[in-house]
């Protein structure tokens, strides 16, 4: 059975995904039968996060391909940009109200007499 998923690559720590198609029993950084895109969880700045060619996708899941979890929910991601912004005014909140704890935090305590 062919599976649309991720092969890590990268270097430690710093993780990079091709989106492959590849036969359910290979390895997964193994062999695979045709590379579809990448994802890079952990680009910033002016690199793109997040690349695929959906005309080969689609060949691949009219031939029978199963995608993964996380491969459906990348390509969702594709189909709806307005879910990328979604998640980074989540994730700028977030961090806003964590500053404002430590903030907040720091002001109450007394300094030890």
């Amino acid at each position: 059975m062919v599976v649309i998923r991720l092969s890590r690559g990268g270097s430690k720590k710093r993780p990079f995904y091709g989106i492959v198609a590849a036969n359910s029993r290979a390895a997964r950084d193994g062999s695979y039968l045709e590379r579809l895109g990448y994802f890079n969880p952990i680009a910033k700045g002016g690199e793109k996060r997040l690349e695929i060619n959906l005309e080969r996708v689609n060949y691949w899941i009219s031939t029978g391909a199963q995608p993964s979890e996380r491969v459906t929910v990348l390509l969702q991601e594709v189909n709806n940009p307005a879910k990328i912004e979604k998640r980074q005014v989540k994730t700028a909140a977030r961090k806003a109200r964590s500053q404002e704890k430590v903030k907040a935090a720091v002001s109450e305590e007394q300094p030890v007499a």
